[in-house]
């Protein structure tokens, strides 16, 4: 199995095809994959060589701002670059503002980074477990798009579902991002991933949903995912994946990577129909 290098220390849960066990050799016990003991497809090579790592918890305090054009001028490079839609780029602009970048511990203990959203008007924020079991259980600051800080209350954990709420005090005024309607996410669609990568804040990019219903491993179960093209690194998790009407339709989780070498165009997000549940399952516990 390639090596789980890269991007520093590998940090998250790691993901492992179904299909394959946790060193990388191909299952025979899986139902459906077509395999017979004595032969290895091409497929099967190929999974093998894919090690990958969960994005969350580059350590350091979230930094940096949303890049954009010096000039102002959208497509004003279109000599070197296809021009950006522009349902993608009012996606952006309404999503966000609704992005936080989430600091767990620090000091001498374990820290971690990663991203959240407000999912309602009470300043409930989803992001991903996690980023809180990686920061050690200490205490969280979520930083706003306009740089102020809050310490935050962590309503309640889901590690089975690698989901968290935390909530802010009324006063961060967070807007809430919309959300998609259950099933209503196709193959094909444009999508943009939004948050921290690497302590970028405000970060956007852009891809296609690539596959749905993608059977996952994390940690030590398996999970329906959204697949995406779109790149998303360390400090993406708990970012919300939009579609072209800035509606969120997953919470970025995962992503393949060849030899830790980053992002290669495979990443995966919680959907969002999974997400509301839990979260509505979490604020009801916890308030």
């Amino acid at each position: 199995m390639a090596a789980q290098t890269g991007l520093g220390e590998p940090r998250g849960p790691w993901f492992i095809s179904p299909e394959l066990d946790p060193d990388g050799r191909a299952r025979w016990d899986v139902p459906g994959s077509g395999r017979d003991p004595g032969r290895r497809s091409r497929h099967g090579r190929l999974l093998a060589a894919l090690a990958v790592v969960a994005l969350s918890s580059v350590s350091g305090a979230a930094a940096g701002g949303w890049v954009a054009g010096q000039d102002g001028h959208p497509g004003s490079n279109a000599a070197s670059a296809a021009p950006v839609p522009a349902e993608l780029v009012t996606a952006a602009e309404k999503t966000v503002p609704g992005v936080v970048s989430v600091m767990v511990g620090g000091a001498s203990g374990s820290s971690a980074t990663g991203s959240g959203f407000a999912i309602d008007d009470q300043q409930h924020i989803i992001t991903n477990d996690h980023i809180l079991s990686r920061g050690g259980g200490g205490p969280v600051t979520v930083e706003m798009p306009d740089g102020r800080q809050f310490t935050a209350e962590v309503v309640g954990r889901e590690p089975s579902s690698d989901l968290a709420v935390l909530k802010v005090p009324a006063s961060a005024g967070l807007s809430p991002l919309p959300l998609a309607k259950p099933n209503s996410t196709r193959v094909g669609e444009p999508v943009l991933a939004v948050g921290s990568p690497l302590g970028l804040a405000g970060t956007v990019t852009a891809g296609i949903v690539s596959a749905l219903n993608r059977q996952v491993r994390l940690g030590s179960g398996r999970h329906t995912a959204v697949q995406t093209d779109a790149s998303i690194n360390p400090g993406n998790s708990g970012g919300p994946l939009v579609n072209a009407r800035g509606e969120v339709v997953g919470v970025n989780t995962a992503i393949a990577t060849i030899d830790g070498s980053g992002s290669i165009g495979i990443g995966f997000a919680i959907p969002i129909d999974q997400v509301q549940q839990t979260a509505d399952t979490i604020i009801g516990r916890g308030g």
